[in-house]
Protein backbone atom coordinates (compact mmCIF):
# COMPACT_ATOMS: atom_id res chain seq x y z
CA UNK A 1 0.00 0.00 0.00
CA UNK A 2 2.76 2.31 0.76
CA UNK A 3 4.80 1.62 -2.23
CA UNK A 4 1.20 2.23 -4.19
CA UNK A 5 1.20 5.81 -2.66
CA UNK A 6 4.63 6.89 -3.66
CA UNK A 7 4.09 5.86 -6.79
CA UNK A 8 0.82 7.75 -7.28
CA UNK A 9 2.28 10.70 -5.89
CA UNK A 10 5.42 10.74 -8.31
CA UNK A 11 2.96 10.17 -11.24
CA UNK A 12 1.15 12.81 -9.88
CA UNK A 13 4.05 15.04 -9.68
CA UNK A 14 5.14 14.38 -13.27
CA UNK A 15 1.89 15.01 -14.38
CA UNK A 16 1.74 18.40 -12.80
CA UNK A 17 5.12 18.92 -14.14
CA UNK A 18 4.64 17.96 -17.77
CA UNK A 19 0.90 20.27 -17.80
CA UNK A 20 2.75 23.59 -16.20
CA UNK A 21 5.76 22.74 -19.38
CA UNK A 22 2.98 22.51 -21.99
CA UNK A 23 1.50 26.15 -20.53
CA UNK A 24 4.68 27.86 -20.19
CA UNK A 25 5.80 26.49 -23.48
CA UNK A 26 2.72 28.47 -24.81
CA UNK A 27 2.95 31.08 -23.18
CA UNK A 28 6.34 31.85 -24.21
CA UNK A 29 5.37 30.87 -27.88
CA UNK A 30 2.88 33.80 -27.80
CA UNK A 31 5.36 36.38 -26.35
CA UNK A 32 7.79 35.28 -29.69
CA UNK A 33 4.39 35.65 -32.20
CA UNK A 34 1.39 36.52 -30.83
CA UNK A 35 -0.42 35.93 -34.14
CA UNK A 36 -0.45 32.06 -34.29
CA UNK A 37 -3.89 32.26 -35.89
CA UNK A 38 -4.08 36.08 -37.20
CA UNK A 39 -7.36 37.69 -36.52
CA UNK A 40 -9.08 38.34 -40.19
CA UNK A 41 -12.18 41.03 -40.62
CA UNK A 42 -14.17 41.27 -44.02
CA UNK A 43 -15.57 44.67 -44.60
CA UNK A 44 -19.13 45.25 -46.50
CA UNK A 45 -16.82 47.15 -49.41
CA UNK A 46 -15.02 43.83 -50.01
CA UNK A 47 -11.70 44.63 -48.00
CA UNK A 48 -9.89 42.32 -45.85
CA UNK A 49 -8.31 43.46 -42.62
CA UNK A 50 -5.86 40.80 -41.02
CA UNK A 51 -5.00 42.71 -37.48
CA UNK A 52 -1.12 42.03 -36.32
CA UNK A 53 0.03 42.60 -32.23
CA UNK A 54 3.66 43.59 -32.04
CA UNK A 55 5.81 40.59 -29.76
CA UNK A 56 7.93 41.66 -27.11
CA UNK A 57 10.57 42.45 -28.74
CA UNK A 58 8.81 45.07 -31.30
CA UNK A 59 8.39 43.26 -34.26
CA UNK A 60 5.29 41.75 -36.02
CA UNK A 61 5.19 38.18 -36.45
CA UNK A 62 2.35 35.98 -38.09
CA UNK A 63 1.67 32.84 -38.82
CA UNK A 64 0.51 32.16 -42.65
CA UNK A 65 1.06 29.51 -45.46
CA UNK A 66 3.99 29.73 -48.55
CA UNK A 67 1.69 27.29 -51.43
CA UNK A 68 -0.24 25.44 -48.71
CA UNK A 69 3.20 24.94 -46.48
CA UNK A 70 2.92 26.44 -42.59
CA UNK A 71 5.25 29.05 -42.32
CA UNK A 72 6.13 32.19 -39.63
CA UNK A 73 6.82 35.68 -41.72
CA UNK A 74 8.26 38.66 -39.81
CA UNK A 75 7.68 41.39 -41.13
CA UNK A 76 10.56 43.40 -43.21
CA UNK A 77 9.57 46.66 -44.89
CA UNK A 78 13.74 46.79 -45.39
CA UNK A 79 13.62 43.52 -46.79
CA UNK A 80 12.62 43.92 -51.41
CA UNK A 81 11.16 41.02 -51.54
CA UNK A 82 10.22 37.97 -49.35
CA UNK A 83 13.04 36.00 -48.89
CA UNK A 84 12.77 32.46 -48.17
CA UNK A 85 15.03 30.24 -45.90
CA UNK A 86 16.16 27.47 -48.58
CA UNK A 87 14.86 24.52 -46.19
CA UNK A 88 11.25 26.90 -46.49
CA UNK A 89 11.54 27.05 -50.13
CA UNK A 90 12.12 23.46 -50.48
CA UNK A 91 8.98 22.19 -48.70
CA UNK A 92 6.45 25.05 -50.52
CA UNK A 93 7.98 23.60 -53.81
CA UNK A 94 9.81 26.54 -54.89
CA UNK A 95 12.30 26.35 -57.93
CA UNK A 96 15.66 28.36 -57.97
CA UNK A 97 15.93 30.88 -60.66
CA UNK A 98 18.41 32.67 -61.99
CA UNK A 99 21.79 33.21 -58.93
CA UNK A 100 22.57 36.82 -57.49
CA UNK A 101 24.62 38.30 -54.78
CA UNK A 102 22.99 39.68 -51.96
CA UNK A 103 24.46 42.16 -49.31
CA UNK A 104 23.34 41.72 -46.21
CA UNK A 105 24.08 41.93 -41.98
CA UNK A 106 25.88 39.08 -42.47
CA UNK A 107 28.09 40.05 -45.58
CA UNK A 108 27.51 39.48 -49.39
CA UNK A 109 26.27 35.75 -50.08
CA UNK A 110 24.41 34.37 -52.91
CA UNK A 111 20.76 33.92 -53.16
CA UNK A 112 17.98 32.76 -55.90
CA UNK A 113 15.16 34.76 -57.38
CA UNK A 114 12.22 32.51 -57.07
CA UNK A 115 8.05 33.24 -57.55
CA UNK A 116 5.68 31.93 -54.96
CA UNK A 117 2.41 30.96 -56.07
CA UNK A 118 0.14 31.23 -53.37
CA UNK A 119 1.03 33.42 -50.31
CA UNK A 120 -1.44 33.57 -47.11
CA UNK A 121 -1.38 35.61 -44.06
CA UNK A 122 -4.85 35.28 -42.20
CA UNK A 123 -7.44 35.51 -45.18
CA UNK A 124 -5.08 37.81 -46.97
CA UNK A 125 -4.19 36.01 -50.50
CA UNK A 126 -1.77 37.05 -52.85
CA UNK A 127 -0.36 35.10 -55.67
CA UNK A 128 2.68 35.15 -58.05
CA UNK A 129 5.22 37.01 -56.13
CA UNK A 130 8.99 37.74 -56.49
CA UNK A 131 10.71 35.91 -53.88
CA UNK A 132 14.10 35.11 -53.17
CA UNK A 133 15.51 32.04 -51.32
CA UNK A 134 18.51 32.58 -49.37
CA UNK A 135 20.60 29.24 -48.36
CA UNK A 136 21.85 31.36 -45.02
CA UNK A 137 18.72 31.42 -43.11
CA UNK A 138 17.82 28.19 -42.43
CA UNK A 139 15.42 27.62 -39.26
CA UNK A 140 14.47 31.12 -39.07
CA UNK A 141 10.84 32.43 -40.54
CA UNK A 142 10.28 34.14 -43.55
CA UNK A 143 11.08 37.61 -44.14
CA UNK A 144 7.78 39.12 -45.89
CA UNK A 145 9.22 41.67 -47.56
CA UNK A 146 7.91 44.85 -50.01
CA UNK A 147 7.01 42.37 -52.91
CA UNK A 148 3.88 41.13 -50.33
CA UNK A 149 3.56 44.44 -48.16
CA UNK A 150 3.28 46.73 -51.31
CA UNK A 151 0.49 45.05 -52.40
CA UNK A 152 -1.41 45.86 -49.18
CA UNK A 153 -2.42 49.03 -47.52
CA UNK A 154 -0.74 49.16 -43.70
CA UNK A 155 -0.88 51.11 -40.98
CA UNK A 156 0.30 50.67 -37.61
CA UNK A 157 -1.17 52.29 -34.44
CA UNK A 158 -0.11 51.74 -30.66
CA UNK A 159 0.94 47.67 -30.69
CA UNK A 160 -1.63 46.79 -33.61
CA UNK A 161 -0.45 46.70 -37.69
CA UNK A 162 -3.85 46.74 -39.84
CA UNK A 163 -3.48 45.10 -43.13
CA UNK A 164 -5.54 45.94 -45.69
CA UNK A 165 -6.11 43.99 -48.92
CA UNK A 166 -8.74 45.18 -51.57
Amino acid sequence: GQRAGKFMLLVAWVGVLALLTMVFGGWEEKQVNPNQEPNSLRHSDGAIEVILLRNRQGHYVANGTINGVPVTFLLDTGATDVVVPDDIAQAAGLRRGAGARANTAAGIIKVWSTRISDLRLGDIHLQDLPATINPHMNGVGVLLGMSALRQVEFQQSGRELRLRQR
